[in-house]
């Protein structure tokens, strides 16, 4: 769209990492500029020198940890603000505010220029990008990339500035269809458009050397997963489910990759079942060993208890991986064939055993998931939002 190129954005997020970073680089294909500004709780530095239990939680939200400016394009520019806060973002009600005035502070002293403002998550990012909009008359769009329960949390918060912010901003995003509904009670423009996945990053390889390179065997059957070890991630459901597939096949592995709290307890469960010769948690896996995970498996298992859309379904989709999961979220929306992937319940291990056996048993094929795939390209993704910029900033 020739039109954006003429666009500058202002993007208020928690970090420049990960599906931020991917979108907003993107997205800079398709707009002149983006000044991206990252808020930042001071107190993550000095958590490992707090005796507060309240600070362990943000330890890992230091500023190299929020921030990853490699190869970023020219005309992204992103600033990190910081200001300092005891108790967690969903509560400390004061906290929109402070983020505002750092904000504006901000835009005056660096004389950023913007057309519109597109905040990621409501709180505290969306409130503060709603009231800065309104002081520079711009519009302001939210994309509401909140998990089922965090989503649920907010609709019946006594934060009213989450709702103050739902309603006042000229635009919602949210990543999942079944959740618009609820959005447009309070207010009528909310799109939906998904998250995405970067092609070149996640790509198809062939499985013999990916296996190799990540040194895994080649008659076996491999799952992989990967994401925040995280109770609501449900991966106790996978461990479990692997002790019901163990009693009728001998070749699976399953590998689970990432890092976070239940690391130890998925550890213990493995033990406590006997599972160590076939369950291994690999911990974090850097970016750019993912990829020869992803084509060394023969199925992408993610058994969420709940979700937003998660961006590892895309990326897994990406390289032809055919995705066993959960009905949460948003990810029946795109999980719509069995063409793709296998759903089950939620906390349901049984039938999630029963599903990875299906899906090993099952001739896939690959192109035809890639191809799918394609619509949810970070570039693609960046385009739908931007029909949505341009709705805003050229009404009919």
């Amino acid at each position: 769209m020739d039109d954006g190129k003429k666009v500058k954005i202002l993007t208020v997020a928690q970090l420049y990492r990960f599906f931020i970073k991917e979108f907003v680089e993107a997205l800079s294909k398709q707009v002149e500029e983006v000044n991206v500004l990252i808020h930042h709780n001071y107190l993550a530095e000095l958590a490992p020198f707090i005796p507060i239990p309240q600070c362990r939680h943000i330890e890992k939200f230091s500023r190299n940890n929020l921030i990853d400016r490699y190869n970023t394009p020219q005309n992204i520019i992103v600033r990190i603000l910081s200001t300092i806060y005891f108790i967690p973002d969903g509560k400390n009600v004061q906290l929109g505010d402070e983020l505002l005035r750092k904000f504006n502070e901000c835009v005056r002293r660096h004389k950023i220029e913007f057309d519109l403002i597109h905040a990621h998550f409501t709180w505290p990012s969306g409130y503060a990008a709603v009231k800065l909009a309104k002081m520079y008359n711009v519009p302001a769009v939210v994309t509401i990339h909140e998990n089922d329960n965090w989503l649920l949390r907010e609709h019946c918060s006594n934060n009213n500035r989450i709702h103050w912010t739902w309603k006042n901003a000229d635009a919602l995003i949210r990543v999942n269809k079944k959740d618009v509904p609820l959005l447009e009670e309070y207010n009528e423009d909310v799109f939906y458009v998904p998250n995405g996945f970067n092609p070149n990053k996640f790509l198809a390889m062939e499985q013999s050397k990916s296996r190799e390179f990540v040194k895994l065997p080649k008659n076996s059957k491999i799952i992989f997963t990967y994401s925040n070890l995280i109770e609501r991630k449900g991966f106790q459901y996978l461990i479990d489910s692997m002790n019901h597939i163990r009693k009728r096949r001998d070749d699976v592995l399953c590998f689970i990759g990432g890092s976070g709290p239940m690391k130890w307890k998925l550890g213990e469960q493995i033990k406590e079942l006997g599972l160590e010769d076939c369950v291994k948690v690999l911990g974090f896996v850097p970016d750019d060993h993912l990829v020869y995970w992803m084509n060394a498996a023969d199925l992408f298992v993610l058994p969420s208890l709940n979700e937003g859309n998660p961006t590892v379904m895309f990326e897994a989709l990406g390289c032809g991986k055919p995705f066993v999961g959960t009905n949460v979220g948003g990810i029946p929306e795109i999980i719509e064939s069995e063409d793709y992937g296998l759903l089950c319940n939620p906390a349901d291990s049984k039938a999630l055993a029963k599903n990875i056996m299906l899906a090993l048993r099952k001739q896939w094929d690959e192109e035809k998931i890639r191809n799918y795939s394609e619509q949810y390209t970070w570039e693609n993704i960046a385009k739908r939002t931007l029909k949505v910029y341009m709705r805003l900033l050229k009404p009919d």
